[in-house]
C-alpha cells in the first residue's frame, strides 16, 4: 500500500512542471485576455462585445473568418480522406515517402508559403498565366477571398493526411470480405461499416483543421499585408496599432474566437455521443 502511495505521490509530482507550464502559457493568458475584453473606458461591461457584434466592419471580419476556415477544412479533409485511404492500398516505400513529404509540407507556411503562392497564382503567376493561355481560366485574383481558401486548403491537407491515415487501421479487411460475402457493395459497406467506424476521427480532424484556419496569421498577413478582413488581422492591427492601439477590443475579438471553437467543441462532442461507433 504504502508503494502504491508512494507511486502515485511522484506521479503528482512529475506532472507539476506541466501544470506550471500549462498554467503560465495556458490558463493565465487566457484569464488577462476575457479580463481585458471587458475593461472599457466607462469601466467594466460588455461595451467592447456589444461594439464587436454592432460594427459591420467587424461582423465582416467574423463571417470572412469562418467561411474561409469552413471550406478551406472541408476541402482539406475531403482529399485527406481520399490520400489517407489511397496510402492504405500502396507500397511502403512510396507511403513512407508521402508521410514524410505530408510532414514537412504541414510545417510549410507563413511568408514562404505566401511568397510561394505568389510566384505560381498571383496576377502575374507562372500556373495563372499557363492556366489563362489554356483557356482553363478566365481571371483569378489569390489576393480574395476564394483564393485565401485556396491557399489554406494547401496547408490543410498534409495535416489533414496525418491525422487520418493512422485511422484507417481502424478498418479491417476482414469486414470488407464479410460485408461482400453478405451481398453488401462498396456504397453499402461505407454507409454501414467504414463511415461509422471512422466518424470519431473525421469530426476531431475537422475540428482540429478549423481550428488552425481560424487562428492562421502570418500566411495571410505576408500575403494581403493585412489588408483582408479576418479576425486575426483586426486582432494584430488592434495590439500592434499601425493607426490606433485598442488592445480590449483585440481581446474581445480574442474572445469571440475562443467562444466559436468552444461552439465548435461542444458540437463536435455531441456528434461524437451520437456517432454509432462510440454508441456501440
Amino acid at each position: 500500500m504504502k508503494s502504491t502511495i508512494s507511486s502515485k505521490g511522484w506521479a503528482l509530482l512529475c506532472l507539476v512542471p506541466f501544470a506550471l507550464f500549462f498554467f503560465a502559457f495556458q490558463i493565465a493568458p487566457l484569464a488577462w485576455v476575457a479580463s481585458n475584453s471587458l475593461n472599457t473606458a466607462d469601466g467594466w461591461g460588455l461595451g467592447n462585445f456589444q461594439q464587436a457584434f454592432s460594427s459591420a466592419f467587424y461582423r465582416q471580419a467574423m463571417r470572412h473568418s469562418l467561411e474561409v476556415a469552413f471550406w478551406s477544412s472541408l476541402f482539406g479533409i475531403v482529399v485527406a480522406i481520399i490520400g489517407s485511404y489511397s496510402l492504405r492500398q500502396v507500397s511502403s516505400r512510396l507511403r513512407d515517402f508521402v508521410m514524410a513529404f505530408s510532414n514537412m509540407t504541414s510545417n510549410f507556411s507563413g511568408v514562404p508559403l505566401a511568397f510561394a503562392f505568389i510566384i505560381l497564382l498571383g496576377f502575374n503567376g507562372a500556373l495563372t498565366i499557363l492556366l489563362k493561355q489554356m483557356g482553363v481560366i478566365e481571371d483569378f485574383n489569390l489576393y480574395s477571398k476564394t483564393g485565401l481558401i485556396v491557399l489554406y486548403t494547401y496547408f490543410q491537407i498534409p495535416l489533414g493526411v496525418l491525422l487520418l491515415y493512422p485511422a484507417f487501421d481502424a478498418l479491417r479487411e476482414d469486414w470488407r470480405e464479410s460485408a461482400e460475402l453478405l451481398g453488401a457493395n462498396t456504397w453499402q459497406f461505407w454507409r454501414h461499416i467504414g463511415l461509422p467506424v471512422l466518424t470519431p476521427a473525421l469530426l476531431g480532424t475537422f475540428v482540429i483543421l478549423l481550428a488552425n484556419a481560424l487562428g492562421a496569421y502570418a500566411t495571410v498577413y505576408a500575403l494581403t499585408t493585412g489588408n483582408f478582413n479576418i479576425l486575426p488581422i483586426r486582432i494584430a492591427s488592434m495590439v500592434s496599432g499601425d493607426i490606433f492601439l485598442d488592445p480590449n477590443m483585440a481581446s474581445a475579438l480574442a474572445m469571440v474566437l475562443v467562444g466559436l471553437m468552444t461552439l465548435i467543441t461542444i458540437v463536435h462532442q455531441w456528434l461524437l455521443r451520437r456517432s454509432y461507433h462510440v454508441a456501440r
